[in-house]
């Protein structure tokens, strides 16, 4: 579900690709993006390089992130903004900005995020971790480098 880094787009997500529930929503925005404005980057794919992106992968898995085209980040609720908005739900989109139900729907993504993956089948054994997985060679390079600053 990766696409080229070359590709246009006015969003890119990240997500994790190893998410049931995730996948699905992916799968359903790439079906609605029928103008290709979004780039899809599962981070849980073994050749993703979280370097580029300035956060950690634990970062990055811990909650939703989105990039603009000129590399500014967002995360959680906003991404959804984002990435509805650029399918086409731009009314329904603005509905969720309004004082109450921004605070609300914050407040649900937050406790989804730090519960995702008990609530989507995958901790093992009573234990609910993300996996450690084997770290890529441009974000080695990035972690020397800020060691070294």
């Amino acid at each position: 579900m990766n696409e080229p880094a070359h590709t246009p787009f006015v969003f890119e997500v990240f997500f994790d690709g190893d998410c049931p529930l995730c996948v699905r929503e992916i799968r359903m925005l790439q079906r609605l993006d029928r103008r290709g404005r979004l780039r899809f980057t599962d981070i849980a794919r073994a050749d993703f390089d979280a370097s580029d992106t300035g956060r950690t992968w634990d970062e990055l898995m811990a909650r939703i992130h989105g990039r603009l085209p000129n590399g500014e980040l967002v995360e959680g609720v906003e991404v959804f903004r984002r990435l509805y908005a650029a399918v086409g739900f731009g009314p329904l989109v603005a509905l969720t900005r309004l004082p109450g139900v921004r605070h609300l729907l914050d407040a649900a993504y937050h406790l989804f995020a730090k519960n995702r993956l008990r609530l989507t089948g995958r901790c093992e054994r009573g234990v609910c971790e993300v996996p450690q997985r084997t770290i890529a060679t441009g974000e080695i390079a990035a972690r020397e480098a800020s060691a070294s600053a």
